[in-house]
Parts: structure tokens; C-alpha cells; sequence
């Protein structure tokens, strides 16, 4: 399941993302791709430098906070955020991410469950440039405005199609789930979207609320990887 995520930062935080990212010293996106170097052309700040984990911090305060990605994600593991950019005639193209993530820094490592794309250019600033993200049944083509988050499975295919004008920033990293199965994520993530629009109707203290507020965490606590 994909699932969009608005204003996750606000326009006064891309600002001064955006800021700290126009000043930086960016590296070829390749020196980083492992087995993915070969599909992909684009610009990624130093992951070890000082600069990406100061701002990677920042920005996984913001996402990690957020009950939209929350329930999306039901996060038991992040890995520490980087940052790509895409000019003129760079691209990723379809790739599948690694099953696991290692972080050198840290020996942090986790089962890659999730992927996820803080966008930082607004649409109107670049053409191209979309995430493109299949699933069993069609692609999807997400494009957001600044400060929004994408979350898909890893394991789609996936891409970025080539930038024909100006420059795309973001920032990615992946999520181990506490739910590791696909499937059962995404009942879970729909039983909460329910919960939340019905709660306004009826009533945290609503009888049936409770019952389906229980449901909701039984679920999780019998499907849980922690």
C-alpha cells in the first residue's frame, strides 16, 4: 500500500532544509548505490558527514512524531535519513531496495519493510522527477508538494523518472515495521483510518469504539515483531 502523507514539515522547516542543502558539498548518488549504483544517476550528500546526520535527526523527529506515519508504518526500526538530489538528466531507475539496511556508523541493522520519501522541492520547481511505485495492480505516480511523505513497501518495483527541468530534492530512508507481513499491515493501517473517522461520530467512550479500539491493538500485539 502507498500512502501520502501532507505536511509532515512545515514550510518554515523545508526552508531551512533547503537552506543547509543549497550550501552543501554533494557526491555522485552512485558511491552509495551498492548494487543499485548501476540503475541509478543523481547527487547524495555525504551519508557519514556531519551535516546529513544533523539534519537526518531533525527531519526523523518530524516523520517519527507524525500519527499519520505512525499508523502507516507502525515503525519498530528507522534507518537514519539521507538526502538525494536530482538535476537535469539524473533518474533512478526501476529497482527493487535491499532486503536489509547496514548503518557503518552506528551497525545499526534492519529488515528494509518500508520505504520512504520526504519530498523538499515543491512540484512546480522541477519537471520529471516522479516516484513511480507498482503494485499488483497498476503504477502509481506520486509527486508531492514540499514538506510531504510518501510510504511504500520496499519491496515494489520502483523508480524515479529523469528530471527534464530544474532540481528535485528529498530525503529517504527505510523502516522495519513491527508488522512484518504486507498484507496484515494494511488491514491493521485501514482498521485505524476507521477508528479515527468514526471516533468523531460516536465517542472515544462509545461502547463499539472500545471493542474496536481493543481489536485494533490485539492485532497488533498478537502480530508483532518487537
Amino acid at each position: 500500500m502507498l500512502v501520502s502523507i501532507p505536511e509532515v514539515l512545515s514550510k518554515d522547516a523545508v526552508a531551512t532544509f533547503r537552506s543547509a542543502l543549497d550550501a552543501a558539498r554533494w557526491e555522485d548518488g552512485a558511491s552509495t548505490g551498492g548494487a543499485a549504483a548501476a540503475f541509478k544517476s543523481n547527487e547524495q550528500l555525504p551519508p557519514n558527514g556531519e551535516l546529513s546526520r544533523r539534519l537526518g535527526e531533525r527531519l526523523l523527529s518530524a516523520v517519527v512524531s507524525n500519527p499519520g506515519f505512525v499508523s502507516a508504518a507502525i515503525p519498530l526500526r528507522v534507518y537514519p535519513p539521507l538526502f538525494n538530489r536530482y538535476g537535469v538528466g539524473h533518474y533512478f531507475d526501476v529497482h527493487v531496495d535491499n532486503a536489509v539496511r547496514g548503518d557503518p556508523m552506528t551497525g545499526l541493522r534492519i529488515r528494509a519493510d518500508l520505504a520512504v520519501t520526504v519530498f523538499l522541492s515543491e512540484p512546480d520547481e522541477y519537471d520529471g522527477g516522479e516516484l513511480i511505485v507498482d503494485d499488483a495492480y497498476e503504477s502509481h505516480s506520486v509527486k508531492l508538494s514540499a514538506g510531504s511523505v510518501a510510504v511504500y513497501p520496499a519491496s515494489n518495483l520502483h523508480m524515479v523518472t529523469p528530471v527534464t527541468r530544474g532540481l528535485r530534492l528529498a530525503s529517504f530512508f527505510w523502516v522495519q515495521s513491527m508488522i512484518r507481513q504486507e498484507g496484515v499491515r494494511d488491514l491493521v493501517y485501514d482498521l485505524d483510518l476507521a477508528i479515527q473517522e468514526l471516533t468523531p461520530r460516536l465517542g472515544a467512550r462509545d461502547e463499539d469504539m472500545v471493542k474496536l479500539g481493543g481489536v485494533y491493538h490485539n492485532l497488533i500485539r498478537h502480530w508483532s515483531e518487537v
